[in-house]
């Protein structure tokens, strides 16, 4: 199944989006939990911070 999204990020309009994932750590437990999101390639550095 990853190998289709992958496939289909690859062509046209695919390539002016990046994957973010961030590693937080949860308030509750204390566990570190990663969030996946797909931002545009120019919006990275805001999604990071």
């Amino acid at each position: 199944m990853a190998k289709k999204t992958v496939a289909s990020l690859q062509k046209g309009e695919g390539r002016t989006y990046s994957k973010v994932i961030k590693m937080e750590k949860s308030p509750k437990t204390g566990a570190y939990v990663f969030k996946e999101e797909m931002v545009p390639n120019d919006q990275v550095k805001t999604a990071l911070k």
